[in-house]
């Protein structure tokens, strides 16, 4: 049963460009059927996570991060009674704007990017959806709903302060309300980003052997997951004990910002989605307690794996194919691929260039980053070390 401050599709503000309604699909069941069948959402499948994409077949990828974060939004919007459609397709989408070797790629491409207005994977993304994805005979983008685009836009809180060049251009044409805070739909999908990724890296973590089961054991809130399966299943077997834990840890993680938010909402009553984007802060978020646990366990896991010798080595190694293949685009932009030519041809001036070039490179998943460099500057990059060992 919906509540009335959920977003509902047949009051959506609409599309930029006016198109006849599907008989059979919600407007945002549809803007999440678009998404899984763009280009972008498919790459994301050979983009890396924490660990380069080829470096293991059992670690998280870009696309199976995002598919972890939809289950997860479903689960909370259902239980809040919002739109679970809208929720899910903001999450699947959320991630599309990142470059190829995740972070490090974005630190890479914003610093190359800064004399032409820097670039930031959550403005990409509405690029992307509004412009780069060129099927539709009619439009450039894929025409989503006014809601599922600000969800886009401000699922971290309100955009303040400079706004980035991809944001800026798109909100020009269709205000996305930036100084507001969005659905709570949207607010679901960025924090469900939040506990995948916490439950997730912890997983991947171990399976690299950047640390030990026995030192998760020592952290808040694991610690107790761990003596709940001792105590339950004596005996356990290793793999098993370690997978029930954090199972444990994920879905306490889930029932708090749930309890939470049921909390919140109730004192707050808002009696449409507006009263939630007027409310002046974050309606769906960890409470308190679990989240200076939280940060402990993020402590940990930037120290023993986000910045491991391992990850760190590699980091430089891909900073550098980032850092090879944006100035030989800029001064060989022939080497784009056909498709791209008639852009560049367009381009009036180096800014407009250096964004043609940063949205190639943005699009290229971390093989065909490789494979780029590899042919046009003779580098190559190698997985190696303990990242080998799930081979």
């Amino acid at each position: 049963m919906t509540v009335p401050y959920a977003s509902d599709p047949q009051s959506s503000r609409g599309r930029l460009h006016a198109e006849e309604e599907s008989t059979f699909r919600s407007p945002f069941q549809r803007d999440r059927d678009r998404i899984i069948h763009a280009s972008a959402f498919r790459r994301l499948k050979h983009k890396t996570q924490v660990f380069i994409e080829h470096e293991g077949d059992y670690f998280r990828t870009r696309l199976t991060h995002s598919i972890e974060v939809a289950q997860v939004a479903r689960t909370v919007a259902t239980a809040l009674g919002l739109n679970s459609e809208l929720t899910e397709a903001v999450a699947l989408a959320h991630d599309l704007g990142h470059p190829p070797f995740g972070h490090t790629g974005e630190e890479a491409l914003n610093v190359l990017m800064a004399p032409y207005g820097g670039f930031d994977h959550n403005a990409q993304a509405i690029r992307i959806v509004t412009s780069l994805e060129r099927h539709y005979a009619e439009w450039d983008g894929l025409n989503l709903t006014w809601e599922t685009l600000e969800g886009l836009a401000k699922h971290n809180g309100p955009v303040t302060g400079e706004v980035p060049y991809a944001l800026a251009a798109y909100n020009a044409r269709h205000d996305l309300e930036l100084n507001t805070h969005a659905s709570a739909e949207a607010q679901v999908a960025a924090l469900s980003d939040d506990i995948a990724y916490s439950h997730h890296d912890l997983h991947d973590g171990l399976r690299a052997e950047l640390f030990s089961t026995d030192e998760l054991a020592e952290l808040p809130i694991l610690r107790d997951c761990f003596v709940e399966v001792d105590r339950r299943y004596p005996g356990l077997n290793y793999y098993r004990r370690r997978h029930e834990a954090l199972r444990r840890f994920f879905g306490i993680l889930v029932e708090d910002v749930i309890t939470l938010a049921r909390r919140t909402l109730a004192d707050l009553d808002p009696q449409s989605v507006d009263d939630v984007r007027h409310a002046g802060r974050m309606v769906i978020r960890f409470s308190d307690g679990l989240w200076k646990d939280l940060k402990v366990i993020r402590k940990f896991l930037f120290a023993r794996m986000y910045r491991a010798p391992a990850v760190v080595e590699m980091r430089a190694e891909v900073t550098r194919v980032i850092h090879d293949l944006f100035p030989l685009y800029m001064a060989r932009p022939e080497e784009l691929p056909k498709q791209w030519r008639k852009d560049v041809a367009e381009a009036s001036d180096e800014v407009a260039l250096a964004r043609i070039v940063a949205d190639y490179i943005a699009g290229m998943t971390d093989r065909f980053a490789i494979q780029s460099h590899t042919r046009l500057c003779g580098g190559s990059v190698q997985a190696r070390g303990v990242l080998e060992r799930d081979r």
